[in-house]
Parts: C-alpha cells; structure tokens; sequence
C-alpha cells in the first residue's frame, strides 16, 4: 500500500512520538514498556530510569530496579555496540542479530592480531573466567594477561566483550547504589530463560512499532548493521509506503499510529543517549537543523528536552543528599508559555530525580 502524499517531518515527529510513548504517559510496565522501545540506552546507569519515567505514568524506580535484581532485564552490549537496557527474552536473540557489528574489526582486534592471540581462544578462556564469576574488565585483561602477557590487557578484555555476550551484574544500573561494572556471560546469568525468537524481519517490525515510519538507512543505522534492505524487501507486501519530502521511500505498519502534523506535543526531558535522538540516519523529525553538534559532549549526547516535539535545548541535574539543581538550558528564547511548561515539568522531573533532597532549585538560564 504507497501513499502519494509525502510526510512531513512534523508528521514525521508526531508519528515518532507517538510510537515513542510522549504524546502522554502510557499505563504500561516497565517491562512491556523496554520490549517496546527495543530496549533503552543505558551507557549511563540512570539513563534507562529517567527514559521511563518521561514515557510512564506513575513511573517509580524500584519496579525497575527488581526487574535487574530479578534477571528479567539486564544492560549489555548491543545496538550500535553501545550499553542497553533489554528484557532478558531480547538479550540473545537481539545479540545474534548485531554481533557483526559488535565483532568487526578494531583498535584491540589488531593489538590482539599482533600478538598471536586467536579468537576461538580468547573467547573459550574469556567465557571460563566470567562463568567463574562476574569480573571487571581491569580484572578480566590481568587474568587473560597472564597467558598472553604480550598483548594489552585492555585488547584481551575487550575482545571478550566483542565475541562473548557479557551482561553488566548489579549493582551496576541500580538507581539506588551503584557500582563498578562487572560483567557475566549472558548465557550463564540467564539460565533457564526461554529467548524470544528474533529474525531480522521480527527486528524490522519491532523497529518499525516504535521508531517508523522510517527507511531502510534507518533501520541500519539504529541497529548498528547493514544488510536490512532484504528483510524489508520481504516484508514489503504487508507494510505501507510513504515518501519524506526529498522523495526517500518510508516503511511502516499499516495500523501504526499516524497522528496528525497539528496533533499537540507536551515539553518531555529526555535522558542522555535517548535512542530517540540515534535511530534514524535523518533525523530531521526530531533535531533541528545544526542542534545535533549543542548536544554533543565528548562521545555522548548531553541530556536534552523537547518543545513542540523537537529538541529545544539541554539540562542538567546537579544532586546530593540534601540540595538537587536542575539547570535548562535552551537553545533559543523561550515565549512565557512555554517557559511554565518547562518549569512545570521540570519541577516533576526534580520530585522524580531528587526525592529525598532538603531544598531543590530549578534554573532556566538563557
């Protein structure tokens, strides 16, 4: 089924947002709802928290926090070879589908190379050593070191990260108590969970569900893999088409949600990494022209939030056990309206972020 008629990106942002849960908060687990979304970037542990609690109603973090002590969530490396929050069902399945990318060539691959250091090896002392018990990667290259002491550590622990899916244990992730990042062998600390069953055409519908209408550079370019354009050439009889306003083909469910270009969007902080801001290879339905290079912060992405729908600016939560600050920063001059609404809501994310703290202050500061 082609639609003649291009999509805007305003129809483009409402369509995104509304797949992305912020046109409301929904009444959804926090379990439903990270199958949703494809799992949430979680490079920094809080990250995953403040995602949901943008996209949820009533949203709390302890419900989430016993999801990772339970093992039905775990964070590991996965799209785009970056740190996600996945149900345990997708962590294996979603790992099969974008080890290519996680496995191609680096830095440490050639360190390791140098040295004589084989990869079936690596990979069979690697996974003995995180099966023993969960390890840092400080931990893991010294004991790797000692059979290979003419390679970098540092290349021996990655390359265990590149050819062994390794989950991050907790405390990592928790929002109540942190913890250095020690890692397992997803497959030892998922005992007994039954995967769901993943082909690249399920990950183009699943991509589809929450980021489309989108094209097939899109869904590459979330996934962090290229070779998608098949799964949707057999896909292309049960979904739509549309063109964007350059002419490029869209895919999309047919009973996906549309919403109209006029369609009302709320102010929504959104965390650092929020994969909303990563997953398409145009992403004009949701950054401004020139707003990317304002959010970039060394290699990440600082936390930014949404006016009308796109990113209008960035802020910052500055907390401790007594007094918490939340500092937005817009891009651009802000009209009074839309200054409450970001007051408004900024002041629920610091009754979220900061509960517990004596004296909280919000600054908008241009």
């Amino acid at each position: 089924m082609a639609d003649p008629r291009p999509l805007s990106a305003r129809r483009l942002n409402r369509a995104l947002l509304a797949r992305q849960l912020l046109l409301r908060r929904r009444r959804l687990a926090p379990l439903a709802a990270v199958e949703h979304l494809v799992g949430i970037q979680s490079q920094s542990p809080r990250a995953a928290y403040t995602g949901l609690w943008t996209r949820l109603a009533g949203f709390r973090p302890e419900p989430l926090e016993r999801l990772l002590l339970g093992r039905e969530v775990v964070r590991v490396a996965l799209m785009r070879s970056t740190i996600h929050l996945v149900s345990a069902r997708d962590c294996l399945p979603l790992r099969e589908l974008v080890q290519p990318a996680i496995g191609r060539a680096s830095r440490h691959s050639a360190a390791r190379a140098a040295a004589g250091v084989p990869d079936a090896d690596l990979e069979r002392a690697g996974r003995a050593l995180v099966e023993q018990e969960p390890r840092t990667f400080r931990e893991l290259g010294a004991l790797l070191g000692q059979r290979w002491p003419a390679c970098d550590p540092d290349a021996l622990a990655m390359g265990v990260r590149e050819l062994v899916p390794l989950v991050q244990v907790p405390p990592r992730g928790l929002w109540s108590r942190g913890g250095v990042p020690a890692h397992a062998a997803a497959e030892a600390w998922l005992a007994g969970v039954r995967p769901a069953p993943l082909s690249p055409d399920g990950l183009v519908r699943r991509y589809l569900a929450a980021y489309g209408p989108a094209s097939v550079r899109d869904a590459q370019t979330f996934a962090g893999i290229t070779g998608l354009r098949e799964a949707f050439e057999r896909l292309r009889p049960e979904l739509a088409t549309f063109r964007d306003e350059t002419g490029g083909e869209l895919f999309d469910l047919p009973d996906a949600p549309r919403p109209a270009a006029r369609t009302g969007a709320p102010v929504r902080f959104l965390p650092e990494f929020d994969n909303i801001l990563l997953s398409h290879a145009r992403r004009e339905r949701i950054l401004p022209e020139g707003t990317m290079s304002l959010l970039s912060l060394g290699n990440g992405l600082k936390p930014a939030f949404l006016v009308d729908g796109f990113v209008a600016g960035t802020w910052k939560l500055t907390s401790g056990r007594r007094f918490a600050r939340l500092e937005v920063s817009p891009f651009e001059p802000l009209s009074a309206g839309v200054r409450r609404q970001i007051e408004d809501e900024g002041r629920r994310l610091l009754a979220f972020a900061a509960r517990g703290a004596e004296r909280t202050e919000l600054a908008v500061v241009r």
